[in-house]
């Protein structure tokens, strides 16, 4: 089986990739290389395997419909090529909009174009709910809980785009929603909530679980944007792949589903909740500081994910106290790679 990963030198990529190898699929990576640490990650893909890899930026359509073009025997896509961070949509909305939307579009075209049909994932977020305001934010126990609502948020939502990046991410699930209505695409939709793990670079405005953890283990001050009480659920990444191959192979069941995918109520924790953990675990102090709140911050979500159990008969394997502590052992064996990849490309 061939498998085609958009992104595949991120962190969710290149985890797809390396569990795909694992199985003993023909890998190719399409990225255009420009986040903190995809160079790396590619070399370690290289090290662990063959892969065929393309430099290409998913906005560039008729460069990106050459490679499926060639690539017609594809089996599965993985879309997980993405401008990341509300910070940055905010910063450069027209990029984000490139990347996100369009690019998504694009990538959608040239498939159709090529009349072929390969099952494609598609990596969306929980930011396409919004801030949820009308559910009410009350603090309980140090931390931010909803007022009217218990349990996580179900894919029955209404949609409520709250920042470039929210906006630029719902329009393309939009698309690939409708793209398996109209022209008959077999997609799936995931609406990823925090998902942290090995090979993956946190930086300060994405990846926060990873960025602490990585912040704390080199020394270096950690700064929250707001009071710190924000919750969220986490998902180790196996877990994650691991729902991404069961819809990929249950793709009769799913085409054109979409789903809540995070932790769950399980797995909910506050960014100071983290912090306590990482001074217990690690020992030592560890260096905070606060910045104003950041556009779009929900201060809770939880994803319901009943729906993926249901359907898929799939739900979080790895609590987060274990996964944790294999994300800051991962960490510690490998501090020479953050050194490397947070202070350069």
């Amino acid at each position: 089986m061939k498998v085609l990963i958009t992104g595949g030198c991120g962190f969710i990529g290149s985890n797809i990739a390396s569990a795909y190898m694992r199985r003993g699929d023909k890998i190719l990576i399409v990225d255009d290389l420009s986040r903190k640490g995809s160079r790396l990650n590619l070399k370690w893909l290289k090290s662990s395997g063959p892969i065929d890899f393309i430099k290409q930026d998913i906005a560039d359509y008729k460069s990106l419909r050459k490679t499926i073009e060639k690539n017609k025997d594809v089996d599965a896509i993985f879309h997980m090529a993405a401008q990341v961070a509300v910070t940055g949509s905010v910063e450069n909305p027209r990029r984000d909009f490139e990347i996100n939307a369009f690019g998504t579009f694009n990538l959608l075209e040239a498939v159709r174009s090529a009349s072929i049909n390969p099952v494609i994932i598609y990596a969306s977020t929980n930011k396409v709910y919004g801030e949820m305001e009308d559910l009410g934010v009350v603090e309980k126990n140090g931390k931010y809980a909803w007022k009217d609502m218990e349990g996580g948020i179900s894919e029955g939502r209404p949609l409520d785009f709250h920042s470039p990046y929210g906006c630029s991410k719902g329009c393309a699930e939009q698309y690939v929603h409708d793209y398996s209505r109209i022209y008959g695409l077999r997609t799936v939709v995931m609406r990823q909530s925090c998902i942290y793990g090995p090979r993956q670079f946190g930086v300060e405005d994405q990846g926060w679980v990873a960025h602490f953890i990585i912040s704390a283990i080199l020394g270096r001050k950690i700064i929250i944007y707001g009071d710190g009480k924000q919750v969220r659920d986490i998902l180790y990444i196996d877990d994650l792949t691991d729902v991404f191959h069961l819809a990929h192979h249950n793709i009769d069941k799913v085409k054109g589903a979409i789903f809540n995918i995070g932790g769950g109520c399980e797995n909910t924790m506050s960014l100071l909740e983290l912090i306590t953990i990482l001074k217990e675990e690690l020992n030592k102090d560890i260096p905070v500081g606060y910045e104003s709140w950041r556009p779009g911050d929900q201060k809770v979500y939880v994803s319901d994910v009943s729906k993926a159990e249901e359907t898929l008969g799939w739900k979080p394997k790895i609590h987060m106290s274990s996964g944790i502590k294999k994300l800051i052992s991962w960490v510690k064996e490998n501090k020479e790679l953050f050194i490397k990849a947070l202070d350069r490309k």
